[in-house]
């Protein structure tokens, strides 16, 4: 008679299989908030707690925090030690995730300002700055994985960006904020007070850095069950959030469709999301890394944390929905061109293939 599985195995099964069907899984979660947003459009909104709703309820914050506990839950400290031995990847990485949105966008800024759209597209490129200015997306690290990239490369930019990013999104915002018009650089001020209120310190770096710390301090046995408990409901809490803030975004959309609007969405996000992922390849080559270390700054270049944009849209500007349009637009399509960047290095190294 077989002794029955360990959760832990029960875990990596449920975690593969999510891991898998992921792709599938988000297309749904967008074509569920189109069909049913209610629900969504409900968990947008905060809820009191307690005997006097002295308690509000945020969800998305919530949910947030629950795929960034995981993912510092999955970094392993003991392979960042590799890094110190050879930083310059690293190095390379925080450098260019600081200064490529400031050549980035201004360009599509003036390319924006060219078009018959009244306010310059300055609704665009506020969303793009919301996005460029975010930490490395932990979801990175998966492509890095299926492509044999840079493991702790990879990991440390996420932590790094991660740790950084109370200084380097104000900054950025900051620095960027003089290419609107209008209504949109109040509203990029605002966004702007609430990175420098907390919202990059408590809803970006405290769940990351939680998890973290609870990777070192606890025994074998108890991290590979909290593991197997946390990272498959990550993953469904990131398939959550999607639904929610596409919700948001579509249900606005679908009751006063725009067209143009959806369409110069998607041409932005592209244009921002191939030229992040193109100054990542050139920088690579320029400095002449092996092939793991280039896919892994490439992928960071261009992966940026999505998720947290639509969440700071979401809490600090809730009248302006349709800005989370170019940001579900980005966050599919670095998805797509990560794809690319890994079947450029499986192409390359036939044995990534295999493994």
């Amino acid at each position: 008679m077989t002794d029955p599985p360990a959760p832990s195995d029960f875990g990596d099964r449920a975690t593969g299989w999510l891991r898998r069907r992921l792709g599938r899984a988000v297309v749904l979660a967008y074509l569920l908030a189109a069909l049913l947003p209610r629900p969504g459009l409900w968990l947008r909104h905060p809820h009191p707690l307690g005997p006097y709703g002295q308690l509000p309820l945020h969800t998305t914050p919530l949910l947030l925090g629950l795929v960034l506990y995981a993912a510092g839950l999955q970094v392993p400290a003991r392979a960042l030690g590799h890094l110190l031995r050879r930083p310059r990847a690293l190095l390379a990485g925080l450098a260019l995730h600081v200064t490529a949105p400031l050549l980035i966008v201004p360009l599509v800024a003036f390319l924006l300002r060219r078009t018959p759209d009244t306010d310059g597209g300055s609704g665009l490129v506020t969303a793009m700055i919301l996005i460029v200015a975010m930490p490395v997306a932990a979801g990175a690290t998966v492509w890095t994985g299926k492509g044999q990239g840079d493991q702790p490369t990879m990991v440390g930019l996420v932590l790094a960006s991660t740790l950084l990013s109370p200084l380097t999104i104000p900054v950025t915002v900051q620095a960027l904020a003089p290419l609107l018009s209008g209504g949109y650089a109040d509203s990029l001020a605002a966004a702007g007070q609430s990175l420098s209120g907390g919202f990059a310190l408590t809803g970006v770096v405290l769940p990351c850095g939680a998890g973290v710390l609870c990777r070192l301090a606890l025994p074998a046995a108890w991290m590979a069950r909290l593991l197997a408990c946390v990272v498959p409901t990550a993953l469904l809490g990131s398939l959550v959030l999607t639904y929610v803030n596409a919700s948001g975004a579509l249900a606005s959309f679908l009751a006063h469709p725009r067209p143009l609007l959806l369409l110069a969405a998607l041409i932005v996000a592209a244009v921002v999301c191939a030229l992040s992922f193109a100054v990542g390849r050139v920088a690579a080559r320029a400095l002449r890394l092996d092939a793991p270390a280039a896919s892994s700054l490439t992928l960071a270049c261009g992966m940026n944390n999505s998720s947290a944009s639509a969440v700071l849209l979401t809490t600090t500007l809730p009248d302006k929905p349709h800005l989370l349009l170019p940001v579900l637009a980005y966050g599919l399509l670095q998805k797509t061109a990560a794809n690319q960047v890994v079947r450029s290095r499986v192409r390359h190294c036939p044995s990534s293939a295999t493994s």
